[in-house]
């Protein structure tokens, strides 16, 4: 009877061996299935930590604002020492992409942009250019940084026209190369970035009806208004 006991009591642990082993190998493949998949989800969080860099658009403008600001002030001095209008300024900021508004009415005394519209740069004799080059070159073609004084109105060759005094070294051949402001229909009123912009022979060329706008300002003014190109 004890012989019988103890065989059936090896045979027991025998059977009861095995099925823990087989049970064992039935949840390998889940557990290296599960590792494998916290490998690739551990790889995917290292990967999601990458950062692509990128221009903050918001940044940009703001900083494009504090610029258009410091140079209206810088305006502002040179007008009450020399004379101008203090009330406006037109601010022109090349560094723009030409399908974007960048011509500015700046009002001095409320520190401020009043209004703001498209305008061309000079095409410098070529058919067209994307990015403006500056030249203060007579017959280059070109756009022409720095300051001016908004003179006379007269009617040109393109029609309703401002002339323009240069009042820097780098503009200083403005008037007697007939760089002046004036409207075009190739000018709309509305961006159109990512387009550009069609060129001009190196005026400050608007579309008609912000040309309208700016003649408003001009022929209310009492006294000479400052414009400004920059980049």
């Amino acid at each position: 009877m004890k012989n019988k006991l103890a065989c059936f009591a090896l045979l027991s642990f025998f059977f009861f061996t095995i099925s823990c082993s087989d049970a064992d190998k039935n949840k390998a493949p889940e557990t290296l299935i599960a590792g494998k998949e916290s490998k690739k989800t551990e790889s995917s969080k290292k990967k999601s930590k990458k950062k692509i860099l990128t221009k903050d658009p918001a940044n940009e403008k703001k900083g494009k604002t504090k610029v258009l600001e410091n140079r209206a002030d810088d305006l502002y001095d040179y007008a009450l020492q020399k004379g101008y209008s203090t009330k406006y300024c037109f601010l022109v900021d090349m560094s723009i992409p030409g399908g974007r508004k960048r011509f500015f009415v700046y009002d001095l005394e409320d520190k401020s942009v009043a209004w703001s519209g498209l305008v061309a740069h000079g095409c410098c004799n070529e058919d067209f250019i994307a990015h403006p080059r500056f030249s203060n070159g007579s017959g280059s073609g070109c756009s022409s940084l720095g300051k001016y004084k908004i003179g006379e109105f007269y009617h040109g060759q393109y029609g309703k026209s401002y002339r323009l005094h240069g009042l820097d070294k780098t503009n200083s051949n403005a008037y007697s190369r007939a760089v002046v402001i004036h409207g075009f229909d190739c000018v709309p009123d509305e961006e159109i970035y990512p387009r550009v912009l069609c060129n001009s022979f190196g005026c400050a060329m608007v579309s008609y009806n912000f040309f309208d706008r700016l003649s408003r300002i001009i022929n209310k003014s009492d006294k000479p208004i400052l414009l400004w190109i920059y980049r």
